[in-house]
């Protein structure tokens, strides 16, 4: 059924994983991309993991454990996505390279494409940004196990797109497209 649903839409299913520091750019990057695909006739869903831990994942806390699983239960959303021949934009912290790397077996196993978008941006740029103060409050001792304060990020190894600060918005995510038609994805 696959061949045929992707035949009807015009196009394979798949899956881009943002991935980087918490206000590293993850989601406004993927909301670009989101809205270039739909407007060209593609069928594209964010999944977001502020939005994510409001619904699925509401009964996960921030411990490795619930990070973890936050990621596994994200991957299995954005399999069944790119399943059904949509462009899954997942934009969530995912700090550990093991469960990222799990994200993309799984999508492997199945045929599906995945790839992996890292933000590198700096810690001190994340930091200036700090759109929800989490940064600040972590600093403060308020709040603990803050990705990139107290608890680690792991960097891609081998990241299949890495974006920096100093693109714009508009050019990152016209890599990500390109990225995303290129005939390698496929």
């Amino acid at each position: 059924m696959r061949t045929e649903r992707w035949s009807a839409l015009g196009h394979p299913g798949a899956t881009i994983w943002f991935t980087g520091l918490p206000a590293s750019g993850k989601s406004t990057i993927a909301a670009a991309v989101e809205e270039r695909l739909v407007l060209s006739g593609r069928s594209a869903y964010r999944l977001d993991g502020d939005q994510m831990r409001l619904g699925l994942n509401r009964d996960l806390g921030f411990d490795a454990a619930s990070r973890t699983e936050n990621v596994r239960r994200t991957a299995e959303v954005a399999r069944i996505l790119a399943e059904a021949g949509t462009v899954a934009l997942v934009s969530v912290v995912s700090p550990y390279s093991a469960g990222r790397a799990e994200a993309r077996a799984l999508h492997e196993r199945e045929g599906l494409a995945f790839m992996e978008v890292w933000l590198c941006t700096p810690l001190a740029e994340c930091e200036r940004r700090d759109p929800k103060g989490l940064y600040a409050r972590a600093r403060r001792g308020e709040i603990t196990g803050m990705t990139g304060i107290d608890d680690p990020y792991e960097t891609p190894a081998a990241a299949d797109l890495v974006l920096t600060p100093d693109l714009s918005v508009e050019a990152s995510a016209e890599r990500v497209l390109r990225l995303i038609d290129s005939p390698d994805s496929r």
